[in-house]
C-alpha cells in the first residue's frame, strides 16, 4: 500500500510539471505572437487567422494563401490590415514621423499568356473603403473625379502590367510611386540588380512566379525606395527606385495599409503569399519555406476556349470606346480659348481644369461674392495648395480682348504691400477667369454693413485708409506706367490675415504712360463715387479716383454707403451731409455709431476734413496720393478750412477751364459750387 501511494503521488508531481511546461510555453507562443502582431509591427508567413479585412472578391484559401482577383474581368479586390497604424504628421509633436518598411511577396497570374489585366498595389489610405474607385487602370484606388486631388492622401506602390498612356505610364511591366493619383511621380521597368553578375536583369512581373518586394522610407532623409526581385533572392543591395518625398505631407495621423487589385477587360489572378511590416524600423524578414504554393499552373496542351479569347478583346473594344468617350466630354468640360498672340503672356495663364479642380467646380459653397462684374470663388491649387480667389467675368465678344489681357499681364507686374495680387487668367469661350491671392478676411464692406458681430476698430480703420492711400501713391506715381483704378469703394479693399488694407479687382484700371493723357472716353464706376466731371468729359483721371478715395474715406469713418441716404435730406449726398454738419460745427455726428466714441478726435477730424477736400468738385482743388499720404501720416499741415466756405486756402487755384466746370455741376454739389464761386470773385 505504501509503495501505490509513493507511485500515485509521483504520477501527480510529473503531471502537474508537466501541465505548468505546457502553460509557459502556450504564454511564450502568445507573447511570441502578439509581438509579432502589435500596433507598430506584424508578419504573416501565410494568412491563416491574420487580422486583415478583405472586400471586393478578395478571399482567403484554406492553405493561407490571399487571392486579391480571379479570373472575373473588371473586378477589384482588397486586403488591409484591420488596426489602423499611427503615423505622427504633427510637426511640434515630439515623435517625429516614422521610418517604415514593408516587405511581401506576389504573384500575376495570367489567365492568357502575354495578355495582362490590370495590376496590384500596396497602398497607405486614410480609409478602407473604396466603393466609389473604379477597376481596370485605376487599380481599385481611384476614380475619373477624385484621381490627383491632394485630399486623397493616398501612398501607392503599383506593380503594373498594362501600359496606360492617359496615365504616362512607360510599358507594360513597370513598378511606380504614386502619391494621390495614377499618374506615378517615379516609374521603372521591373528589374533587379544581381550582385553576382553586377548588373539590372529584367523580370516579368506576370509570368506567374513569386516575387518579393520590399518599400523602405527614411525619414529623416525624407527618402523612398522600393526593391524587387525573385523570391529566391536575396534583397539587392540597390534599390529599383529612390524617391526624394516628405511623406509627413501626404500621410494622415491614423491610417490604414494593404493591397488593392484590379482586372480590366483580360483578367489576371493576384495573389500575395507573405507580409511583414514595421512602423518603427526595419520589417521581419519572411520565411520562404513557411509561404502557401500557388495552384497548379495549367498545362501548356490545355488550350483556353474560344469565349475566353474573344470575351476580353470584345471588353477592350468597349473599354476603349468609354475612354474615349469620356476623353471628348472631359476635354470640352476644361476647353478653353487660345489665341496665336496670348504665347507672350504664356506665364500668366492658368489651366481651367486647375481653376475648375481647384474650386471644387466652382461650388455655390466656395462662393465669396458676386458683382456686376462676375463672381468671386475661393479655391485651392491642385498642386501647391496655394489659395487663391477666381473671379469669372462675362464676355461676349472678342473686341478689346487682345488689349484687356495685354493690360492683365502688365499689371500682374505690379509689386505693393497694399495690392491684392493679380496671379494670372484664364480664357474661355464667353469669359475670363482672373486669379488673385486669397485675403481671409473678406472684403472691408462685410465689417462695415453687415451684421456680423465682430466690429473693426478705429484703429484697423484708420491703418486701413492709410492702406489704401499708399497703394494709389503706387498705381499714380510710383509704377512705370500711371495705373487708373477707377472704381475705389469699401467692396473692393480687402483684408489680410492681420486686418491690412489691400486694394483689388482691377477689373476697370486703365494704364498709360506719365506725361500722357488717358485716352478712354466711357464713363465707368459705381455710383456715388464718380467725380462730378466725368458726366461732363468721360474721361477718367488721377483726380477722379482721389474723388472716389475722398468718398471712400466717409464710408469708413461715417459707416454709410455713398447712396445710403437714411436721415439725409432728400437733395443731399453723403458728401453734402457731412459738409453741412461741419458748417454747424458738428462734425463729429457723422462718425459711425458702431465705433461707440472709441477713436481719438483729431484722427477722425483729420480724416474728415482730408476726405472732404479729396471730394472736391473742383479737381484742381482736390490734393494728389502723395499729399493725401502726407496729411494722414501727419507729415504736412492741411490747407486751412474756413467753417462757413466749402473752399479752402489752398495752393491750387482753378484755371479758366475748370472755373467754367462750375456751372455744368450737378445739383447735388450745387452748395458747394456757390460757395466756391463766391470765396473766388
Amino acid at each position: 500500500m505504501y509503495y501505490c501511494y509513493q507511485f500515485d503521488q509521483s504520477l501527480f508531481l510529473i503531471f502537474s510539471m508537466g501541465t505548468r511546461m505546457l502553460f509557459c510555453l502556450t504564454m511564450l507562443s502568445n507573447i511570441h505572437f502578439f509581438l509579432a502582431q502589435d500596433e507598430n509591427q506584424f508578419i504573416y508567413n501565410g494568412f491563416n487567422g491574420a487580422n486583415l479585412h478583405l472586400d471586393g472578391v478578395a478571399k482567403i484559401h484554406p492553405n493561407g494563401l490571399l487571392h486579391l482577383t480571379n479570373t472575373s474581368i473588371l473586378q477589384k479586390g482588397y486586403a488591409f490590415y484591420k488596426i489602423p497604424i499611427s503615423f505622427n504628421t504633427s510637426s511640434s509633436a515630439s515623435i517625429p514621423f516614422p521610418s517604415f518598411s514593408t516587405n511581401f511577396v506576389f504573384a500575376i497570374v495570367s489567365q492568357i499568356p502575354s495578355i495582362s489585366g490590370q495590376g496590384l498595389a500596396f497602398a497607405i489610405s486614410p480609409s478602407m473603403g473604396f466603393s466609389q474607385a473604379l477597376a481596370s487602370q485605376y487599380m481599385g484606388l481611384f476614380n475619373l473625379s477624385n484621381n490627383g486631388l491632394p485630399t486623397n492622401h493616398v501612398l501607392a506602390i503599383e506593380l503594373d502590367t498594362v501600359k496606360n498612356p492617359e496615365f504616362e505610364d512607360i510599358n507594360s511591366n513597370h513598378v511606380g510611386i504614386d502619391v494621390n493619383g495614377m499618374i506615378s511621380v517615379e516609374s521603372a521597368p521591373a528589374t533587379y540588380f544581381s550582385t553576382e553578375e553586377g548588373k539590372n536583369i529584367s523580370l516579368m512581373i506576370s509570368n506567374s512566379d513569386p516575387t518579393q518586394l520590399w518599400i523602405d522610407y527614411d525619414a529623416a532623409k525624407k527618402l523612398l525606395n522600393v526593391t524587387v526581385a525573385p523570391i529566391r533572392s536575396s534583397k539587392p543591395n540597390r534599390p529599383l527606385l529612390s524617391t526624394s518625398i516628405d511623406l509627413s505631407l501626404v500621410l494622415l495621423e491614423n491610417m490604414y495599409v494593404g493591397f488593392s487589385s484590379a482586372t480590366g477587360p483580360a483578367a489576371s489572378e493576384h495573389y500575395v503569399l507573405g507580409w511583414s511590416f514595421n512602423r518603427t524600423g526595419p520589417a521581419q524578414n519572411l520565411d520562404i519555406s513557411k509561404l502557401p504554393l500557388l495552384p497548379p499552373k495549367r498545362k501548356s496542351n490545355q488550350k483556353p476556349s474560344s469565349i475566353n479569347i474573344v470575351l476580353p478583346i470584345v471588353a477592350t473594344v468597349v473599354l476603349v470606346i468609354f475612354i474615349g468617350a469620356v476623353y471628348f466630354v472631359r476635354k470640352k468640360k476644361y476647353e478653353e480659348v487660345r489665341e496665336d498672340w496670348e504665347t507672350e503672356y504664356g506665364p500668366q495663364r492658368f489651366s481651367y481644369k486647375n481653376l475648375y479642380i481647384a474650386t471644387k467646380g466652382f461650388k455655390e459653397k466656395e462662393l465669396l461674392g458676386a458683382g456686376g462684374f462676375g463672381k468671386v470663388y475661393r479655391g485651392t491649387l491642385p498642386n501647391s495648395n496655394l489659395q487663391i480667389a477666381v473671379k469669372r467675368v462675362s464676355h461676349d465678344s472678342k473686341q478689346g480682348m487682345k488689349e484687356f489681357i495685354a493690360e492683365i499681364a502688365s499689371m500682374k507686374r505690379l509689386r505693393h504691400r497694399n495690392l491684392v495680387q493679380l496671379l494670372g487668367y484664364c480664357q474661355r469661350k464667353g469669359e475670363l477667369l482672373l486669379v488673385y491671392d486669397y485675403m481671409p478676411n473678406g472684403s472691408l464692406d462685410r465689417f462695415l454693413f453687415s451684421r456680423i458681430k465682430q466690429n473693426l476698430s478705429w484703429f484697423h480703420r484708420f491703418t486701413v485708409l492709410k492702406d489704401v492711400a499708399s497703394a494709389l501713391l503706387y498705381l499714380h506715381e510710383e509704377w512705370e506706367q500711371v495705373v487708373l483704378h477707377r472704381d475705389i469703394k469699401s467692396s473692393n479693399v480687402l483684408l489680410d490675415a492681420d486686418f491690412n488694407g489691400r486694394l483689388g479687382d482691377f477689373g476697370l484700371a486703365r494704364l498709360y504712360d506719365h506725361g500722357t493723357n488717358p485716352q478712354t472716353t466711357h464713363v465707368v464706376g459705381t455710383v456715388g463715387y464718380l467725380a462730378p466731371e466725368l458726366s461732363r468729359t468721360g474721361k477718367a483721371t488721377s483726380g477722379t479716383d482721389v474723388f472716389a478715395f475722398g468718398v471712400f474715406i466717409l464710408e469708413v469713418a461715417c459707416g454709410r454707403r455713398p447712396t445710403d441716404l437714411h436721415g439725409v435730406p432728400e437733395d443731399e449726398s453723403l458728401v453734402d451731409w457731412v459738409l453741412s454738419c461741419w458748417r454747424r460745427g458738428a462734425i463729429l455726428d457723422v462718425v459711425d455709431p458702431k465705433l461707440e466714441g472709441k477713436y481719438l478726435i483729431e484722427e477722425m477730424e483729420l480724416v474728415l476734413k482730408v476726405a472732404l477736400l479729396c471730394s472736391h468738385p473742383f479737381p484742381a482743388m482736390r490734393p494728389n496720393m502723395r499729399q493725401v499720404m502726407q496729411y494722414l501720416e501727419g507729415n504736412a499741415s492741411l490747407p486751412e478750412i474756413q467753417a462757413d466756405s466749402s473752399i479752402c486756402t489752398s495752393p491750387f487755384t482753378p484755371t479758366n477751364e475748370e472755373s467754367e466746370l462750375v456751372f455744368s455741376i450737378s445739383s447735388s454739389y450745387g452748395k458747394w459750387s456757390v460757395h466756391s464761386m463766391s470765396s473766388n470773385e
